[in-house]
């Protein structure tokens, strides 16, 4: 609240000088007066120097008063995330430095050479050096952090490691749900005129697919740490996006058209609490796509564990065909089955006859 005050001053003032000086430019100009609109001109000159300054200022201050509250003071939790950190990292410094640069030039130059007795301004129309310069130069960086971001992208899109987790995450308003494939490790199909069916199959899974038998449906995304991760991603209604900020990761999920991205987690859950010093710490799941009006509460959770923990993890889960279709659990007897074995038990029970 203090900060938004100060904040609030700072800006009263610079309007009230910015009125102040309009207005006397104004008068001055009814009037005529030479020597006013001049002294105008000096007044602007250190305005614009003043404004540098505490513009400069301001921003330096706002950095060390929001840094800490920033993504960026935790790293990234993901082994490509880190190469994005360093790519955002190099943009910010080059245009960082220009920006400055340019900056206290532009106001500089305002405040030297304004008008004065016996000064001329030095014009030229055209000069091919100078525009070649300040051509070929931003072109150059430009093109090199094109290139660097491309690199990046093309990996993170491309084809995961053959060792990796595959998740399944499909975007709905307003919730996220999971699909991980079975003990056969392949996803089974979908069809999307199946979504939302009253039979509790909400992910429209085509069942009549023995390959989706097995595949677990979750609400929770549980992945290994260290471990490559491969999210094939779907939305059932409208586009959402698929925003893992801790790791630098997002993705558009867009209906009937999967997208894929792969990461690699490097910190647990548990290991994140401590460099975080935030006992509640949890991985989320956002929507970065403005997806209705229930948007802002469209959240989900990862887990990050170790790979022992998570294939523990695993093997609790029940595959999602079988408890939409219990006679069909092989591991459930039937009640015949039952019958037959209460049976046997009993006559096992009664005593022999001597």
């Amino acid at each position: 609240m203090k900060e938004i005050f100060l904040v609030a001053i700072v800006v009263m003032i610079f309007i009230v000088i910015f009125q102040i000086a309009k207005a006397s430019e104004y008068v001055s100009v009814l009037k005529g007066e030479e020597k006013t609109r001049r002294q105008n001109n000096k007044i602007n000159g250190f305005l614009l120097i003043a404004f540098l300054v505490l513009g400069l200022a301001g921003a330096w201050y706002c950095n060390e008063l929001y840094y800490g509250k920033t993504l960026f003071p935790q790293g990234s939790a993901s082994l490509e995330g880190e190469k994005i950190d360093l790519m955002l990292y190099i943009t910010i410094a080059v245009t960082g430095v220009v920006f400055v640069i340019t900056q206290v030039l532009l106001f500089w130059f305002a405040f030297k050479y304004q008008e004065k007795d016996g000064q001329k301004a030095y014009f030229f129309p055209h000069n091919n050096k100078l525009e070649l310069l300040w051509t070929t130069v931003p072109a150059i960086f430009l093109t090199v952090l094109v290139v660097f971001g491309l690199k990046f992208w093309f990996k993170i899109t491309s084809d995961a490691p053959k060792d990796s987790v595959v998740v399944e995450i499909t975007g709905k308003q307003f919730a996220w749900e999971m699909r991980y494939p079975g003990k056969d490790g392949v996803l089974g199909k979908k069809n999307y005129k199946k979504y939302n069916n009253p039979s509790g199959n909400i992910l429209g899974v085509d069942f009549e697919d023995p390959e989706s038998w097995d595949d677990l449906h979750t609400t929770e995304m549980h992945i290994p740490v260290g471990k490559p991760v491969k999210l094939v991603i779907h939305a059932m209604d409208v586009i959402h996006d698929v925003g893992l900020s801790h790791f630098r990761m997002k993705m558009d999920a867009v209906p009937g058209i999967p997208t894929t991205m792969w990461f690699t987690p490097i910190y647990t859950t548990e290991e994140m609490k401590v460099r975080t010093g935030n006992p509640n710490f949890v991985y989320e799941i956002s929507c970065d796509q403005m997806c209705g009006k229930g948007h802002f509460s469209m959240r989900g959770v990862i887990v990050v564990e170790k790979e022992a923990d998570y294939k523990k993890w695993l093997a609790e889960q029940k595959p999602e065909y079988y408890t939409l279709f219990p006679d069909k659990d092989p591991n459930k007897a039937k009640p015949t089955e039952v019958a037959d074995t209460t049976a046997k038990l009993q006559a096992s029970l009664v005593p022999a006859k001597k």
